[in-house]
């Protein structure tokens, strides 16, 4: 089985700074909607890990964050695309959870429900939080210059480790699946 891991604010949709707090907020990035149709069109799973704070800080609610995930659904359908499943961390900075990237909780789930080692499953984010993460159990760092990756791509030297770099999601997956 081949999975792929996915941010989702700065990787599939525009990122704001003010957060994701409605549906018409939310608006897909040029070419990442296809990109994820050719992804499930060639075989793979895709899968979205997302912090999601705005829960925690009060400026969206559960039913707002389905709907928007709905809009994203929605829009991949005429494409032949799907999410197979949207694993999130409704909580903030300072909750001390697992599952809040950059810990490893929210992909050590995606692992438990999807039997897979996470060595060659590409998590493709836009922050440095989202490499960390996929370091931290030993998934395959992706970063996209899309959102915040142009800045999070000038931290990457305190790393000490190498992280593949791409414009965006669509030219990964052209890369990956040339």
């Amino acid at each position: 089985m081949k999975l792929a891991i996915l941010d989702r604010d700065g990787v599939i949709n525009q990122d704001s700074d003010q957060f994701i707090k409605s549906v018409d907020e939310w608006q897909p990035i040029e070419g990442s909607l296809n990109a994820i149709a050719r992804l499930n069109h060639a075989g793979w799973r895709v899968v979205v890990a997302s912090n999601q704070s705005a829960l925690a800080r009060g400026l969206l609610t559960l039913d707002t964050l389905n709907a928007i995930h709905e809009k994203m659904h929605r829009l991949l359908a005429p494409l032949g695309g799907h999410i197979d499943a949207v694993y999130f961390c409704p909580h903030g900075p300072g909750d001390e959870c697992r599952c809040r990237k950059p810990r490893p909780g929210l992909l050590q789930q995606i692992a438990a429900s999807y039997p897979i080692n996470l060595r060659q499953v590409p998590f493709i984010g836009d922050s440095l939080r989202d490499i960390k993460a996929a370091m931290a159990c030993g998934a395959k760092p992706v970063l996209v210059r899309t959102g915040k990756g142009k800045k999070t791509e000038k931290k990457l030297p305190e790393l000490h480790q190498p992280v593949a770099v791409y414009e965006s999601l669509a030219d990964w997956v052209n890369e990956e699946l040339a």
